[in-house]
């Protein structure tokens, strides 16, 4: 994915973690439960993992309320933020960390109307 359309999806997330969200979506989008539609999988794993009431002001109209990276860290599957991190050349803390910080709003920017997109992004 070109920088520009990174841009474009995370909503002006800097570099680094535009590549963490790219990758992020990438490995929740190849779980196959999602019907290749990486955000719906982020949101199931995140709702999974504890987070709905979070991700639902991420998705909602409303003021997004903020993440944690422990939040991340446990609410992920320790494989997916391994991956991730891995790919970013951090650790998994710092994977969490960043991805706490760029979430919210790219699921916000994601979702302009509310709610998930059906079908692929």
């Amino acid at each position: 994915m070109a920088d520009n359309d990174l841009e474009r999806l995370f909503g002006g997330a800097d570099t680094e973690a535009g590549e963490l969200l790219s990758s992020l979506f990438s490995e929740v989008g190849d779980s196959g439960q999602s019907g290749g539609n990486p955000l719906q999988g982020l949101v199931r794993e995140l709702n999974e993992g504890g987070l709905a009431p979070k991700v639902e002001s991420w998705i909602g109209t409303g003021e997004n309320q903020p993440v944690s990276g422990p939040e991340i860290a446990q609410a992920l599957p320790y494989q997916v933020l391994d991956s991730v991190a891995q790919r970013a050349g951090v650790t998994p803390e710092q994977a969490a960390d960043r991805l706490a910080d760029a979430l919210p709003q790219a699921v916000d920017n994601l979702t302009p109307q509310g709610e998930v997109p059906q079908g692929l992004l």
